[in-house]
């Protein structure tokens, strides 16, 4: 199988990959054809069927499999292919991980180092809420896995929730540790609870996009509530603790215009700001620079409002 990374203009391809998006469409002198994006686990490209009445254009829809056939060109600075044949495959043709991005990293791996963090919580109510959200609620930790940490901004990919988290937690840790005057159980706690309502959020792969939820209410709000059902259903919870981990929570994009309800107001709420901005900032510039062969400027980057490159230091 050729990836779509590797497709390059003159290319013809003959390989499944899957549909993302189809929808129809009208040229200006009036012609139907089909816009299609196909994708797999390197990324998506557009594509086009011009005669989608062909005898060789089976029918196919959004997250269809697909056997396809074409050749691919420049259209305006970006590669395309003109769809020539199309046929739906069976399930055992083609293997979902090819065409899924996937976090780099084991997740099982993930989830242990994550355990671990929480096998270290010395507050009994904390452990107890991070336990029932990791440990008991068997349905949580499945979409927790699974679930991506974004739509396309930074860990968007299975199992990215989980490296995210882990990540933040991490640094987190390491916060505490440095900054003694810090609460290392809220902190920690925080981070590994912070973006739980990504899993409301964003909806499964292969699809990963917003949810009716989550465009009305958005992972901030949704995650504070999650953890304020949790905590009830802990007997004697101190209600201080919870709305100071409550408050990290609303609190951890830093600025109203980011989507947080609140601005921090804790020190660990401040901890966490930054252990996300900066864990967030750090994939976004590896994603791009991964995305790239050049090693001069890359030209204005609207995720970063910077233009940014390659650091050329020798190792």
């Amino acid at each position: 199988m050729k990836y779509i990374k590797d497709l390059n203009d003159g290319d013809r391809i003959a390989d499944i990959y899957m549909v993302k998006q189809r929808t129809a469409a009208v040229t200006k002198n009036g012609k139907n054809y089909l816009s299609v994006i196909l994708q797999d686990k390197t990324g998506v490209i557009d594509a086009k069927v011009w005669d989608p009445s062909s005898p060789g254009i089976a029918e196919f829809d959004a997250l269809d499999y697909v056997e396809v056939m074409g050749d691919v060109s420049m259209f305006n600075g970006s590669l395309q292919v003109s769809i020539k044949r199309v046929r739906v495959c069976r399930e055992n043709e083609y293997d979902p991980k090819d065409y899924l991005p996937t976090s780099e990293r084991d997740i099982e791996e993930m989830y242990r180092e994550l355990l671990a963090l929480i096998s270290k919580t010395q507050n009994e109510y904390l452990k107890k809420l991070l336990e029932e959200f990791f440990v008991n609620d068997t349905d949580f930790v499945k979409l927790f896995k699974f679930s991506s940490a974004a739509k396309s901004v930074h860990h968007g990919f299975v199992g990215g929730l989980l490296e995210h988290t882990l990540s933040v937690a991490t640094v987190c840790e390491y916060f505490a540790k440095h900054y003694t005057m810090l609460k290392r159980d809220l902190l920690v706690s925080a981070a590994i609870l912070h973006d739980i309502g990504k899993t409301k959020e964003l909806s499964v792969f292969p699809l990963n996009d917003y949810t009716d939820e989550g465009n009305l209410l958005g992972h901030i709000v949704m995650g504070a509530e999650m953890v304020g059902e949790k905590a009830r259903e802990i007997p004697g919870f101190p209600p201080v603790l919870l709305n100071e981990l409550k408050h990290c929570i609303l609190s951890h994009h830093g600025e109203l215009e980011f989507g947080s309800p609140k601005k921090p107001a804790l020190m660990e709420a401040i901890a966490l700001t930054f252990a996300d901005n900066m864990d967030a900032k750090m994939e976004t510039m590896k994603e791009l620079l991964n995305a790239t062969s050049t090693q001069d400027w890359l030209g204005f980057q609207r995720l970063l409002d910077t233009n940014i490159r390659m650091t050329q230091m020798p190792d």
